[in-house]
């Protein structure tokens, strides 16, 4: 679905602004319609597109807008509409793998409001809470916490404590999660099927808006050391049975480059055994940085092998802005 779509979520789920106790307009025009253009080549292409669409939410004054990693990674070209109608070009100025978490600096005045940051860590399990895109209130929709946990995605990814809510706003993509107060609280990243009321339902999870610190003293400090690289193996597993399952692989990436085949049983790393993604991926980036050689036990056709896959640093497989 597109941003340029004509659509509006059903009245009964739309926030009513006299209900609240913060300013909804004011929030909603802190929000910006996001388009990013990928290279043909790009490493990412194949599985997220090269045209790709979201949201954004002003956090600065001075126009800072944080959105989800995916809509930016490797984007050559971004911009940014507000509610007001103005496009402005966009700069990636920062993708967090870690965090899933994108900045994006607007290259010209962005005519828009900021959205005050709050703590993912304070919102409850149960409390209503107001998803807001770009858009107006009519792309804005009242939604429950279900849950907060551990996030495990296939693409070697990890979150402590995600945010769960539902029923889910359609355009999730850097959709902009704010608490009964208004203050930003997560950024939206997936639709994902989650237990509502005794059956199952649509939800989305948002990254929480804490992660965003670390983040920012980054872009503060940029004198300071920053962590070295997780070691990446470009392989996609999935829990099955409890068993990690081999779904795919990066082409050209290390684990295509070991061997590792779609099918394969992921029975542990060296001789430590592995049942979850989270502990799986956690017991990886513990063997050092990026570039470690990391022992794979895998069963294939009723064998057990043993594969070392040479890590990687994932960054180094994407295309990087030209500056113009």
């Amino acid at each position: 679905m597109s941003q340029e779509e004509n659509w509006s979520l059903p009245e009964a789920l739309q926030p009513d602004a006299g209900e609240l106790a913060f300013d909804l307009p004011r929030a909603l025009d802190a929000m910006v319609a996001l388009h990013a253009r990928i290279p043909d080549d790009a490493f990412t292409a194949g599985i997220l597109g090269t045209e790709r669409t979201g949201y954004g939410a002003v956090i600065h004054p001075g126009g800072l807008v944080v959105t989800i990693g995916y809509l930016i990674t490797e984007a050559e070209s971004i911009w940014l509409t507000t509610n007001r109608g103005d496009v402005v070009e966009g700069w990636p100025i920062l993708y967090d793998q870690s965090t899933g978490l994108g900045l994006i600096q607007p290259l010209g005045p962005l005519d828009a409001t900021s959205l005050d940051r709050g703590r993912a860590a304070d919102v409850r399990v149960g409390e209503v809470v107001t998803a807001i895109g770009h858009g107006g209130r009519e792309h804005a929709i009242r939604t429950r916490v279900l849950e907060k946990r551990e996030f495990a995605g296939y693409w070697e990814y990890v979150l402590d404590e995600a945010i769960f809510s539902s029923p889910a706003h359609p355009q999730w993509s850097g959709a902009a999660l704010l608490d009964r107060h208004g203050r930003l609280v997560g950024i939206g990243s997936l639709l994902v099927q989650a237990e509502s009321d005794g059956k199952e339902s649509h939800a989305n999870m948002f990254v929480p808006i804490d992660l965003l610190d670390t983040l920012l003293d980054r872009l503060a400090h940029p004198s300071r050391q920053a962590e070295p690289p997780r070691p990446w193996l470009g392989m996609y597993a999935q829990e099955a049975n409890g068993n990690l399952v081999v779904i795919g692989t990066a082409p050209n990436g290390p684990a295509d480059e070991a061997g590792i085949q779609q099918g394969d049983l992921v029975l542990g790393v060296a001789t430590t055994r592995v049942h979850q993604l989270a502990e799986f991926f956690r017991l990886v980036w513990r063997q050092g940085k990026a570039g470690v050689d990391i022992p794979l036990s895998i069963a294939r056709a009723g064998d057990v092998l043993r594969i070392t896959v040479k890590s990687a640093d994932r960054n180094d497989f994407l295309k990087k802005p030209e500056v113009h």
